[in-house]
């Protein structure tokens, strides 16, 4: 008779938090260490943890930076949040461990030369690394379309980087933010587009002319708008592909 031996799971690297910038009550920034040799594509996602609670984060950083960035929001314990209700307790110089492989298939289709990011709140964290490391590698061919949803416009937490961006860059980037509750005293000031992103999506489809052979569009963030958005885009013809975020971190 053959013993098979079961594969060791590898270790667990202990990292530091290198920073962490809040932005509002619930939405956090936080760059954790790099471990040695640990590598990444664009969109992929890592796997923290504390105390032995581990839940996975899409990197916002790009490959070639020093330290891993994320974009987390609060889940409360009361709403079934199990990791986030911890790191709000973290900080600087304190400890997480971090799994040693990235995962994911939410990665850059280069094949389609229009590509169309569609996202709410932290699901627009795999396009800025998409972006930066494609301005990054110096390639050129592609035009991207930020289309960012929100309830508030505090929530666009990396606008001002897109918008400075987009007017560098004119010719291949463009970001469209839009706010669900326009009328609300928190959105005063907004002059930008309104409306949930999935309701919205066939009008900037015809606004940008986007050629269904040849776009590729992506839905990152909350599932009900995946879903809406799978529904009716993938008739058109659209390539389409999707990462959901559910309120379980």
């Amino acid at each position: 008779m053959t013993t098979r031996k079961i594969p060791k799971k590898p270790p667990l690297a202990e990292v530091s938090i290198i920073d962490r910038q809040d932005q509002t009550e619930d939405l956090t920034l936080m760059w954790i260490e790099k471990p040695e040799g640990y590598q990444f594509k664009p969109g992929q996602y890592c796997t923290i943890g504390h105390d032995g609670v581990e839940r996975a984060y899409s990197i916002a950083s790009s490959p070639h930076e020093k330290y891993i960035e994320l974009f987390i929001e609060l889940v409360p314990l009361n709403e079934g949040g199990v990791l986030t209700p911890i790191l709000w307790g973290l900080g600087k110089g304190d400890k997480v461990t971090i799994r040693p492989r990235a995962k994911g298939i939410f990665t850059f289709k280069e094949e389609k030369s229009h590509q169309l990011l569609v996202s709410t709140v932290t699901g627009i964290v795999p396009y800025v690394s998409f972006i930066r490391n494609y301005l990054e590698s110096d390639r050129s061919g592609h035009k991207f379309y930020i289309l960012a949803g929100a309830s508030y416009s505090d929530e666009f937490i990396y606008d001002k980087e897109f918008i400075e961006l987009s007017e560098k860059y004119p010719e291949f980037i463009k970001f469209i933010p839009s706010v669900s509750r326009p009328d609300e005293e928190k959105n005063s000031g907004w002059s930008g587009s309104t409306g949930r992103v999935n309701n919205i999506i066939e009008d900037k489809i015809n606004e940008l002319k986007l050629p269904p052979d040849d776009t590729m569009i992506y839905a990152c963030g909350n599932p009900d708008m995946i879903e809406d958005v799978k529904n009716r885009v993938t008739p058109l013809g659209f390539g389409f592909l999707e990462e959901r975020f559910w309120k379980d971190d």
